[in-house]
């Protein structure tokens, strides 16, 4: 995933945790609401069967009072009477404003009104009627009127309790449903935001990580520079000097040649060879070094490859103590290579050493080319000491060598400029090689359109 996309997945995992939370705020919301109004109902609802307890309570208060003043015919039994009709009538009336949103309800509150008001007519008449004597006729009506309140009255109680049982049951399945959301709400919040955290950790870390690359890097180049001032400082002021040694051993053994035994000038031979070596150690860390500062040059131009390798072969046994017998064969119709010569001959010119100086005296080395329009191919083949599995596996590391060629002089740097010079060119080199039955390396070059290999770069 790349960083855009990692940007969308973040924007989107926000958007969606906002909305959720949202969802889940509207809900919560609509879960108070709901329950505010479920209380209040149940307030409604406790008070207007508190009103019928009441109007029951008050009602039987004042048959009671005027039953004592019928007895007693004291004035203030009278007047509790009053004052309890005048309360039956209030507590009507309030409970007829409670129901006034419930037809139903506001029906029977004006049966009950109409039978209230016939048995207080009924109280009214019995007042002036005897303890002892009470008719017959209202005696039947107070017990008609009686039971017509009472039935009136359970069935207002009835129904409130059948609607307030509804209405709960109502409000508690939506509750249930509403918290089940809000809980899957949060849940799924929760994985959004942490699914969003894990993004942007990542995108930390990379960060973390590419800031860390960078500075090493950056530290990597400094002390590439680094090296490259040092060696570039010691190898010049150690060619001068070496080369002063070698030209003045030189000049020694050529002019005392008649003069010297043969044990002399094999040591004055043994000075110029040391001294070219250590040169030739200066330049190959030079080389190192500049590739590691990325300040190896690239620049390719068209080779004629059998001039070259031909020329390769005569420095190579020119330079070598003891030159091998190299065959150089070239396969194909291509003449040409797009490389940097200079490179080119670096790469080559390490192979052909290191064939020469671990095969036996008497051994052939086999260096052919062969080319296509893709790709250019040089091998070389020896008949040397070979290399074992474990060796291969880091011989492109500077200062690696075989463990088979401890007593054989060489710095083990040779194959790693090969490496450098061979990636400049972006090419492969392979090796087969078994102890004891020689090498055999192989270099592929790819070719491109000169025009777009014209430019110089930098590793």
């Amino acid at each position: 995933m790349n960083k855009s996309s990692e940007g969308q997945w973040i924007r989107a995992g926000l958007g969606l945790a906002f909305l959720l939370m949202g969802a889940v705020s509207f809900v919560s919301y609509q879960n108070a609401t709901q329950l505010m109004e479920s209380s209040q109902q149940v307030r409604e609802t406790n008070a207007v069967l508190q009103s019928l307890t009441d109007i029951s309570a008050t009602l039987t208060e004042a048959e009671s009072e005027r039953w004592r003043y019928v007895l007693l015919q004291a004035p203030e039994d009278l007047k509790r009477y009053e004052t309890a009709i005048q309360t039956l009538n209030d507590e009507v009336s309030q409970l007829q404003a409670a129901l006034s949103s419930t037809p139903e309800q506001q029906q029977h509150v004006n049966t009950l009104k109409t039978l209230i008001t016939q048995r207080i007519t009924l109280l009214q008449k019995s007042l002036n009627q005897k303890a002892n004597q009470p008719p017959q006729t209202l005696s039947v009506q107070f017990k008609e009127s009686q039971d017509a309140i009472r039935q009136v009255i359970h069935q207002l109680r009835t129904t409130e309790e059948e609607l307030l049982q509804t209405q709960m049951q109502r409000s508690q399945s939506n509750l249930q449903v509403r918290m089940l959301i809000e809980v899957l709400g949060t849940v799924l919040t929760f994985i959004v935001l942490l699914g969003v955290y894990a993004l942007l950790y990542q995108q930390m870390m990379k960060r973390h990580r590419a800031e860390t690359l960078q500075q090493k890097l950056a530290q990597q180049k400094e002390l590439s520079e680094m090296k490259l001032q040092f060696f570039s400082m010691v190898s010049h002021e150690f060619r001068t000097p070496l080369s002063l040694i070698v030209g003045s051993a030189q000049l020694l053994a050529e002019s005392l040649k008649p003069m010297l035994d043969p044990m002399k000038l094999k040591n004055l031979n043994r000075i110029q060879t040391s001294a070219k070596s250590m040169t030739q150690v200066l330049g190959d860390m030079l080389t190192l070094a500049r590739a590691d500062a990325g300040r190896l040059e690239f620049h390719p131009s068209w080779v004629e490859i059998q001039s070259f390798c031909l020329n390769l072969i005569e420095d190579s046994q020119l330079f070598s103590e003891s030159p091998r017998s190299i065959k150089f064969t070239q396969q194909g119709n291509i003449t040409h290579a797009w490389v940097d010569e200079k490179l080119l001959y670096s790469i080559l010119s390490n192979l052909l050493s290191n064939a020469i100086k671990y095969s036996p005296p008497e051994s052939t080395i086999y260096f052919t080319f062969s080319g296509k329009p893709e790709t250019v191919k040089f091998e070389i083949q020896d008949e040397g000491i070979g290399m074992s599995i474990e060796d291969q596996q880091k011989l492109y590391d500077p200062f690696s060598r075989g463990s088979n060629a401890r007593t054989i002089l060489g710095t083990g740097l040779g194959l790693a400029i090969v490496k450098k010079c061979l990636d400049l060119h972006q090419g492969q080199i392979f090796v087969e090689s078994r102890v004891g039955s020689g090498s055999t390396f192989t270099v592929q070059i790819p070719q491109s359109h000169p025009k777009l290999l014209e430019q110089t770069f930098k590793q």
